[in-house]
């Protein structure tokens, strides 16, 4: 636990997650708000409670919750707070809260058919118990307040709101006006580069979202917003945002070429690609390589460097010529 000014003191829970802990923020005024829940495991409640109560206060001192994203580590612990009657967060939590299950019907839907076109053979396609493991670690409710850019914190004036896409279609961001403090989830981490995860598209969408386009734009942004110290949702608090930024850009673009000449040598399917980027990690962890390649695929496509086409029902990509 770190008590960082009079308004906003950092919780530290445990996770069954390679991530490793997580950070929830305490924001004080008004209202007591929590920012972000952790995971739901006893080990985590008890983290939290004991931290809450080194501070003075229960889990019933806290009169409301504001997420940063849908991911079960940030959102685990809601139902734990019987004065909490707002809950607040991007409009896409509620399907998560929820456990909305046409949406998790259509969810296991579209990965079955973007690993289908992307090559993805039948025997490490993704079960539907796969997609839906880690809801046992993430918190039920339901939205009382939406949030969206330009919005204040309810109970917060200070704080302002922005969305930072890439990592979570839901992800957004909260920048204090007076100082610059900014809590950000896991869109600026230190240690880490997030990943920026596929997801379906949402209600009226049509195509599915860019998640490492949107990324890079939500980094771009945040370069205009004079952060002075970022409050991370994992590893160490900083304030380097001005270098660290470029570095985050020209990595991915670094892990982008190497991809591009991979294409070079062979027009390939996103899964032969894949392969070839993390030889040694596609199979276990099919569903986070697979956001990558594709993500720098989208990337290369967008700058005019690869053109994808279609053949035997499949997405083949090469090198623009």
């Amino acid at each position: 636990m770190k008590v960082l000014d009079k308004t906003i003191i950092q919780m530290t829970i445990p996770t069954p997650f390679a991530v490793g802990d997580v950070h929830v923020y305490l924001l004080k005024s008004d209202t007591l708000s929590l920012i972000d829940a952790g995971v739901k495991t006893k080990e985590g409640w008890e983290a939290l409670k004991a931290q809450l109560n080194e501070l003075g206060y229960t889990p019933h001192d806290v009169e409301q919750i504001i997420l940063t994203h849908h991911h079960p580590d940030h959102t685990g612990l809601i139902e734990g707070f019987p004065r909490a009657e707002t809950i607040a967060a991007h409009q896409n939590v509620d399907l998560w809260l929820t456990r909305d299950e046409a949406f998790f019907d259509r969810y296991e839907q579209f990965f079955r058919q973007l690993f289908t076109v992307s090559g993805v053979p039948e025997e490490l396609m993704p079960s539907p118990d796969e997609l839906r493991s880690t809801l046992q670690f993430a918190g039920k409710g339901k939205l009382t307040d939406t949030l969206d850019e330009g919005d204040t914190l309810p109970g917060h004036d200070d704080w302002h709101v922005f969305k930072t896409k890439g990592h979570a279609q839901s992800h957004l961001s909260f920048r204090r006006e007076s100082d610059g403090a900014f809590i950000g989830g896991d869109h600026l981490l230190q240690h880490i580069s997030p990943n920026p995860l596929l997801e379906p598209p949402i209600g009226n969408q049509m195509e599915r979202p860019k998640p490492m386009l949107q990324y890079r734009g939500s980094l771009i942004k945040c370069q205009s917003l004079d952060i002075q110290t970022v409050y991370p949702g994992h590893g160490e608090i900083f304030t380097n945002v001005d270098e660290l930024i470029p570095v985050r850009l020209q990595r991915q673009e670094q892990r982008a070429h190497k991809a591009y000449d991979f294409l070079m040598a062979k027009a390939q399917t996103p899964f032969e690609l894949c392969k070839q980027l993390f030889p040694k990690q596609y199979e276990n962890q099919l569903s986070l390589t697979m956001s990558e390649t594709i993500g720098q695929l989208d990337y290369l496509e967008d700058n005019g460097l690869v053109v994808k086409g279609f053949q035997d029902g499949v997405y083949v990509f090469e090198v623009l010529r």
